[in-house]
């Protein structure tokens, strides 16, 4: 019986759970074979159970218990393709940032295009350990593995296009590259339709507030991503100067133009499905996951800006710039600024979206349980003896003429129930996920499981021996 009980709740001396077919009361570390009271399994029975325990413990000292183990892998066969599909591309991914990836530099020796992929590979990692995980975070990592692959897809087209446009760019470590990205999204799509046990639906779609400003922000990301980002200076000696803008994307080989295309009308579409999913809190997740990328990138660009610029990257060779006394400045221009503080903006407004609300925090219940229903008396009371022979310990009978351990046949002293008392948790479900309801015997009389009918039928034995959570 012991190692089948379920306890919910512990105080400083005495603990409460479940068997099959009764709720108990034990003291704290004391073997769990017997309880010393018990009520039925049935709603009522639990607010009964609920108040006694709560009369023997303060409130200050009770405390829920949690079993779940720190790595629960999901037992989802799906779940662990998709964790498996992830892992895969984060593989493929790193093994990308040493060949040759447009042309013959590779992604490590330029800082400026390491960096963001390793955010985008740390995005796909995390989100790979959250679906093993299981329960709610899988659908978080199902949700940010989505949001970061939605997103660079454009990003990685635009770099395909890149390689077509010119000769002999097409690199090893695109070809990775790109395998990485769609073993990734691979992941995350079949990640997305996995329901986490105890969900009822998949996602909620309905306009949340956050909705227009998440929208403005994705608006203004996507608004400002395209024009240019590196502002060029060229001084003479003789104290002229020219300035130069590099970096639109509308200036750039078609493919890459579409490339970028992509990205905006992406990020755009993820942050208006962001603030029409419900939960808020998902929601919340699709926007970091959505805006990842993008925050890559304004980091990229900040590398860059700290490298320094020479002549001879626009065509004056070294001997010229000293002839002529040419020197380069370089800095960003004012767009880029504006896409930093909408980026900015948009990771606030997604953190704001996973913290909970005050007025959330304050409706929920001191426990994981919905309440349930009125108390009904307990069996097992002190000051009264159990009948011999039904195992249970000594302390009472249960109500008169009821069908409890202690009494005769079931009657009209059965658990009746009321109103649930204010925060009381709800009763504990078993192992499906059910709540045990009595079974009707004749004239609608209430009895336990196992339990005996009418007063003509004799003494009720015990619950059964053999309890399961």
């Amino acid at each position: 019986m012991g190692d089948n009980v379920v306890i919910s709740h512990r105080g400083a001396a005495y603990e409460i759970g479940r068997g099959r077919g009764f709720y108990g009361i034990w003291p704290a570390g004391a073997p769990r074979s017997q309880p010393a009271e018990w009520w039925p399994a049935t709603p009522a029975g639990w607010s009964g159970a609920w108040s006694r325990f709560t009369r023997l413990e303060p409130p200050a000292a009770i405390v829920p218990v949690t079993a779940a183990p720190i790595l629960k892998i999901s037992a989802s066969t799906r779940a662990i393709i998709a964790a498996v599909l992830l892992a895969v591309g984060v593989v493929f991914g790193a093994g990308a940032l040493f060949p040759g990836y447009i042309g013959r530099p590779s992604l490590a020796s330029q800082a400026g295009e390491l960096v963001p992929h390793l955010i985008y590979l740390a995005a796909w990692l995390a989100a790979t350990v959250l679906i093993l995980l299981g329960g709610t975070r899988l659908r978080v990592g199902a949700l940010l593995a989505a949001g970061t692959s939605a997103v660079t897809f454009g990003l990685f087209f635009a770099d395909l296009g890149t390689a077509i446009s010119g000769s002999n760019l097409f690199g090893a470590g695109l070809v990775l590259g790109l395998i990485g990205w769609l073993s990734c999204a691979a992941g995350a799509a079949m990640a997305l339709w996995i329901r986490p046990a105890g969900a009822g639906h998949r996602y909620g779609l309905r306009p949340v507030r956050w909705l227009p400003a998440v929208v403005v922000a994705g608006l203004g990301v996507a608004a400002t991503f395209g024009p240019a980002w590196d502002s060029f200076t060229i001084h003479t000696a003789s104290g002229q100067s020219q300035t130069l803008t590099e970096g639109n994307a509308f200036a750039m080989p078609g493919a890459v133009i579409a490339g970028n295309v992509m990205v905006m009308i992406a990020l755009v579409a993820v942050l208006v499905a962001a603030g029409l999913l419900r939960p808020v809190r998902q929601g919340g997740i699709l926007v970091i996951g959505a805006i990842i990328p993008m925050v890559a990138q304004a980091i990229s660009a900040i590398i860059q800006l700290l490298q320094p610029a020479t002549p001879a990257q626009f065509g004056i060779s070294p001997a010229q710039a000293a002839l002529a006394g040419i020197t380069v400045s370089s800095g960003a221009t004012a767009v880029f600024w504006v896409y930093c503080g909408f980026a900015a903006a948009a990771v606030v407004l997604g953190v704001r979206m996973i913290l909970p609300s005050h007025r959330a925090v304050a409706a929920q219940a001191p426990s994981p349980w919905l309440p349930g229903a009125g108390p009904a008396p307990a069996f097992g009371l002190p000051g009264a003896a159990s009948p011999a022979g039904t195992g249970w310990p000594a302390g009472g009978g249960g109500p008169a003429g009821g069908g409890g351990p202690a009494g005769g046949g079931a009657g009209a002293g059965a658990p009746a129930e009321a109103v649930p008392a204010a925060g009381t948790p709800g009763p504990v479900a078993d192992s499906a996920g059910q709540v045990p309801v009595p079974e009707a015997g004749p004239e609608g009389v209430s009895r336990l499981p196992g339990g005996a009918g009418p007063a003509a039928s004799g003494p009720a034995g015990p619950p059964p021996a053999d309890t399961a959570g």
